[in-house]
């Protein structure tokens, strides 16, 4: 095909496979393509969209014609599309000399791109826009096309070994410029200081571009990047995006915006309000999302660490590193992690409190070990032993302080609010203590803590200028300590840069925190007692249950119901995993924050003396005058079924609210006739009861409850209604249980196939209940038939 009729397909083609900006137009779903289920879609999907297939051959060929296109401003995230609609330009790079006001008559604000931004952008937003489409079978996120893909480009574009492959050309030996910059059609004013682009700079210190194809092609490396973290990661409120900038870029862009409120639309303060509403925005990633941004992040440590050593010549470092080299080194801090950072604060405070954080919190772990990327890292060990932190890990760990320490406080918050019996909750408190606990890397969180909180060496009335942002120039030296007033400048102003000048920074190794560490080390013993109550718990049920338990003639557990737990739909083997995980993160948190075996054992002993009289653990509380007190523990413990009051029926048994497992209408008619037998044989069931002989001896155990009497006596509920039974009386209700009636049901079934007839039937089973009568009341005086 011609320039031309390529031009016009091109648009067409790119929405008919990524699917439409709206979410009508599915496209060809990559996101639930599969090898296993469509293997022949799947790899002429793959074969189509590869770096070097036909799709990407037209990208280019169209690149080299300067070819534009339009991508509508209103589908961006929320930030900025919000600030480009108020014409204020976003920090990135990737928005400059892109944005297209409507000719007359058109609608909404267009970004005017190549052909190769264009495909990536339609590329990375369809993993937010199709997150509702069909889905008719289980799909696996990192099976998908959509996930091999990623990964295919983030190989190709931003390769850990060589230098990024040029386009093919149909010249041969002629290559694909760059898109030159593009003046801006109106003036902008800014968020902040924008990063300039890395190619650029070294175009403009390079003699010669050829010279060097990573050179001349890092633009598609740098967008590619760029879109990946815009359409993936920049979803937050402008009110947190602004906190992170410098105080006078904040006051610029204020008096800008109430410039260009009062000039359009005459009230200020209409303005300011309408638009703190449209820059939030409802955002709600999924778990395939996350899964993608793992991935992401995964790839540019490995990115990251493959960078070369540097020469001991600062000037000849100057003069043959590569615009790849210089990109791999500023990669993580100027694109990634200020996004990242935000992304997983949300995450961390808006995810359901339920196993599927998992995702979330494997990538917040993928990001805090890039060690686990290097290409020097040796073969995984069988053994269980730690690997320790190398030091020159602590540059990292104190310029991203943030991510180990606030979020590591955010997790404790989220461990305190979830079940820790199910073991899949378990399993995720295990990670972190694991992570954490790996040696050195505590004392290397410790020391950037202390970089942070030392003084500072200037002068006060210029403090304010010193953290605007990682990349000023000048000089923060002091002569008395160089290097550390040097590493403690970086980590205040990755602190500040993130947080705003205003930031109250909780120690991670404080005291604060660390009673939030003795609150879930608390909580984990009591979970590993819970664990073992479920577990004999569900012993007892399996070696009580057999066939002979449906001719019990009274229900079992009349006053209580047992509040179970996932663990009782797993089994035997998940309990067991969960004592394990629990018992080695406490073991991890102990090693971690230098917790001693006296604390430990005072808070087991906290555990242990909960009980009650029957010893059973109640929900933590406090005595007070009018009775226990739930503390917030205790509240916890209760909605989360890991402890529970006893609560029972304390007055008459006859009076109790009909139960589910009795028939209601003969619970009534029963009341009836027990009644009538009550009074009318009130006297003589005195009198049998007061014998001093064997016969007086089975009334009273079998007519009277002393228990209950006494509890009915100085009851000023019941005392009224039940005055007149406190003595000896028959009770009939137990009749009414639909085991029972089944059990009976059964008992006549057997009795009429052997002709026995109802009379003689009754009469066997009588007899057999007055037999079992006398031998548990004169040789089992423990065992109460009203308690069973």
């Amino acid at each position: 095909c011609s320039f031309k009729e390529l031009h016009g397909i091109f648009p067409w083609l790119v929405e008919s496979i990524f699917g439409s900006l709206d979410g009508i137009i599915v496209g060809w779903n990559l996101r639930c393509l599969q090898g296993r289920t469509n293997p022949n879609e799947y790899s002429v999907a793959l074969d189509f969209l590869d770096p070097s297939g036909p799709m990407m051959k037209l990208v280019y060929k169209l690149q080299a014609e300067e070819y534009r296109y339009d991508f509508p401003v209103s589908y961006l995230p929320g930030p900025v599309k919000a600030s480009i609609q108020e014409q204020v330009l976003p920090e990135c790079s990737l928005y400059h000399n892109k944005v297209q006001f409507p000719s007359s008559g058109g609608l909404g604000l267009n970004l005017a791109l190549n052909p190769f931004e264009y495909y990536m952008f339609y590329f990375a937003i369809s993993l937010i826009t199709q997150k509702n489409s069909p889905v008719t079978h289980h799909v696996s996120p990192s099976n998908s096309a959509y996930f091999i893909l990623v990964d295919t480009y983030l190989k190709c574009f931003l390769p850990t070994e060589g230098s990024v492959l040029p386009p093919p050309s149909s010249n041969p030996g002629g290559a694909i410029p760059s898109p030159a910059p593009r003046s801006p059609p109106v003036p902008f004013s800014s968020y902040g200081m924008h990063h300039t682009s890395l190619l650029k700079r070294h175009i403009a210190h390079q003699p010669s571009v050829n010279a060097d194809p990573a050179s001349q092609e890092i633009w598609r490396s740098e967008t590619l990047l760029q879109i990946f973290v815009e359409m993936w990661l920049h979803h937050y409120s402008l009110e947190m995006y602004q906190k992170m900038q410098s105080p006078h870029v904040k006051l610029e862009v204020l008096h800008y915006r109430l410039s260009i409120s009062s000039k359009h639309h005459g009230s200020p303060a209409q303005s300011s309000y309408q638009a703190l509403h449209a820059y939030q925005e409802s955002f709600k990633p999924t778990e395939e999302h996350v899964l993608v941004v793992r991935l992401l992040v995964k790839h540019l440590h490995a990115f990251s660490n493959s960078l070369k050593p540097e020469p001991l010549s600062p000037s000849a470092h100057s003069h043959t590193a590569s615009p790849l080299e210089e990109f791999k080194r500023v990669v993580i801090p100027r694109f990634v992690q200020e996004k990242l950072y935000i992304f997983l604060q949300h995450c961390f405070g808006h995810w359901p409190l339920d196993a599927s954080f998992r995702a979330v919190l494997e990538m917040w772990l993928s990001y805090l070990q890039p060690w686990r990327y290097a290409p020097e890292k040796p073969p995984q060990s069988t053994e269980p032993a730690l690997r320790s932190v190398s030091e020159k890990w602590a540059a990292f760990i104190q310029e991203n302080l943030l991510m180990y320490t606030k979020l590591f406080v955010g997790f404790l918050n989220r461990a305190l609010r979830t079940d820790l019996v199910s073991p899949k909750n378990a399993l995720m408190v295990f990670r972190v203590a694991k992570v954490f606990a790996q040696p050195n890397l505590a004392e290397m969180i410790l020391k950037g803590e202390q970089l942070f909180l030392e003084p500072e060496l200037v002068i006060p009335h210029r403090q304010h200028r010193l953290f605007m942002s990682p990349t000023l120039g000048g000089s923060f030296l002091s002569s008395r300590s160089p290097a550390v007033t040097d590493a403690s400048f970086k980590v205040k102003s990755h602190v500040y840069s993130l947080e705003g000048q205003d930031f109250q920074y909780k120690q991670m190794f404080g005291t604060e925190v660390r009673n939030l560490v003795l609150k879930l080390a608390q909580l984990i013993c009591q979970a590993q007692q819970t664990a073992k109550s479920i577990s004999d718990h569900t012993a007892e049920t399996m070696a009580t249950q057999s066939f002979f338990s449906w001719f019990r003639f009274t229900p079992s557990d009349m006053n209580g119901s047992y509040i179970g737990n996932d663990l009782d739909e797993i089994g035997q083997d998940s309990i067991k995993k969960t004592d394990e995980y629990l018992e080695k993160a406490l073991e991890y948190l102990c090693q971690i924050f230098k917790l001693s075996e006296a604390q430990l054992t005072q808070m087991m002993m906290k555990c242990g003396t909960a009980q009650d009289e029957n010893g059973k653990q109640l929900p933590d509380c406090i005595a007070s005058e009018d009775g226990l007190i739930l503390t917030p523990l205790g509240r916890y413990q209760i909605i989360n079924g890991l402890r529970r009051f006893e609560v029972q029926y304390q007055g008459d048994t006859e009076l109790q609210p009909i139960r589910s497992y009795e028939n209601a209408t003969l619970v009534r008619l029963l009341f009836r006739l027990s009644s009538v037998l009550n009074e009318r044989f009130a006297d003589q069931m005195e009198v049998l009861c007061s014998r001093e002989d064997s016969v007086g001896r089975l009334c009273r155990y079998h007519l009277t409850n002393p228990h209950l009497v006494q509890k009915i006596r100085y009851s000023p509920v019941v005392r009224d209604r039940t005055s007149q039974n406190w003595g000896p009386r028959i009770s009939l209700r137990f009749l009414a249980s639909y085991r029972t009636l089944t059990s009976l049901l059964m008992i006549y079934f057997l009795a009429s196939w052997f002709y026995i007839g109802p009379v003689g039937c009754t009469f066997i089973i009588l007899t057999a209940y007055f037999l079992y009568a006398v031998i548990m009341t004169f040789f089992f005086e423990g065992w109460k038939p009203h308690e069973h």
